[in-house]
């Protein structure tokens, strides 16, 4: 498994569409769970009056595994393609989704979107693509869902993949690299074996799509160490173990290692992915590691952990180039919503609206405006409630996204390309 390229891919796609099914499929079916797991989540499905959703119920096992205690990689489940090891990154649950997302999206290399051929395109879909694409992930499969719903009818997909086309130049994207795939992810057509019932479907299975459209990304080993806490969890007899996901540099067992803005220091004693020790962990890696000479207390979700020699970057002011997905009214200066920066959740004020530009070009339409609405990009200034972790896009461009959320919803999504230092 580990001489195989490691991908992290999120799925993403409308709360009912099919997502935690297909994923339970694609799993079941590339053989990362076993024909007895699915017969006890069949009997669990039976006894909570849901036949169907033996499959969804892959993902939401990880439920009792943290009440148990048992694990500690959360939304984490691996699978092996011919070509790659994927971890897949699935955030169940509509309000979870959003504020998972972006910790999701900006772990993930490529990403899964679910559109079920009998709802058609919803919020949530141009939602979850609009963020994609801010946050830069350009590869993408699509799943068009359901097909068993529709009799397996060519002339449904057609209709729904001319949609879902049209969305997907409207954001910029280039709808000819990408591959549509008919599946129903509960009855598994086209999601690992190809499907008798669309004898007009010439193209790959799920599996396939993957190993023919994605590309392993290049590892930042060689740039200083940078980790986004995601929780801290107190074990019994082992200690603190913070979890998250390396996204540059390597860490080791023995390393002094330090976590900011919290700006607490300690050392590395070991280090676990999925359940096996590591020598040592590289970006793409989700762990755990136990710490030596620091208390759960006294660190945080949100801190980014790098060793004490190159500390992260803490900023109290930054500026960004951000654009502006859905708004009730308008954005304006100061403007004080909440930013999911990496794993961390801060308010911060919008001071200043440098300019507004044109999201595809980057050329300046205006100067100093009033304001945003829906659908503008723009360069603005930030000043955060208290200083945080966040770096530069030309220097880590994984730690410089985030996106912006007020009233229950993502308002605009960014990345950071300038900042004053904290201290």
């Amino acid at each position: 498994m580990a001489n195989k390229p490691h991908l992290n891919l999120i799925s993403s796609g409308h709360v009912d569409h099919g997502k935690s099914t297909l994923i339970g499929r694609i799993l079941y079916d590339s053989g990362a769970i076993s024909e007895q797991d699915i017969r006890k989540l069949q009997d669990t499905a039976k006894e909570l009056k849901r036949e169907t959703f033996e499959f969804a119920f892959v993902m939401d096992q990880l439920k009792e595994e943290r009440e148990r205690g048992l694990t500690i990689d959360l939304m984490y489940k691996e699978f092996e393609t011919n070509k790659y090891y994927f971890t897949i990154i699935d955030c169940p649950g509509h309000r979870d989704f959003i504020k998972n997302m972006i910790t999701g999206a900006s772990q993930a290399d490529a990403a899964i979107l679910v559109v079920s051929v009998k709802e058609g395109i919803q919020e949530q879909t141009k939602e979850h693509l609009y963020l994609e694409r801010v946050l830069g992930i350009t590869q993408l499969v699509v799943a068009l869902n359901k097909m068993d719903a529709m009799n397996y009818d060519e002339a449904k997909y057609n209709g729904m993949k001319a949609e879902v086309t049209k969305l997907l130049q409207t954001l910029g994207y280039k709808p000819e690299k990408i591959p549509f795939v008919p599946v129903s992810g509960y009855k598994g057509d086209n999601v690992a074996k190809k499907s008798a019932n669309m004898p007009w479907y010439k193209g790959p299975t799920l599996l396939e799509a993957f190993d023919q459209t994605f590309v392993s990304p290049e590892k930042p080993v060689d740039k200083p160490l940078r980790m986004p806490i995601q929780d801290v969890y107190s074990i019994t007899g082992i200690g603190t173990v913070p979890v998250g996901r390396v996204e540059s540099g390597v860490m080791k067992p023995g390393d002094k290692i330090i976590f900011e803005p919290s700006g607490v220091v300690g050392e590395v004693k070991s280090i676990e992915m999925h359940h096996k020790q590591l020598t040592k962990a590289e970006p793409g890696d989700n762990i755990g590691f136990n710490l030596k000479g620091v208390e759960a207390k006294q660190i945080k979700k949100g801190d980014v952990v790098s060793h004490v020699n190159t500390p992260p970057t803490v900023a109290k002011e930054f500026t960004a180039q951000i654009i502006v997905l859905q708004h009730p009214t308008v954005i304006t200066k100061g403007y004080m919503p909440v930013f999911h920066i990496s794993t961390s959740h801060v308010a911060g004020k919008i001071t200043e609206i440098v300019k507004k530009i044109d999201p595809k070009t980057g050329a300046e339409l205006q100067k100093n405006p009033d304001m945003l609405k829906s659908g503008d990009a723009a360069i603005i200034k930030v000043t955060p409630s208290h200083p945080v972790a966040i770096e530069k896009q030309a220097d880590f461009p994984s730690m410089a996204k985030f996106a912006i959320r007020d009233m229950g919803k993502t308002v605009a999504a960014g990345i950071c390309i300038d900042l004053v230092k904290a201290k």
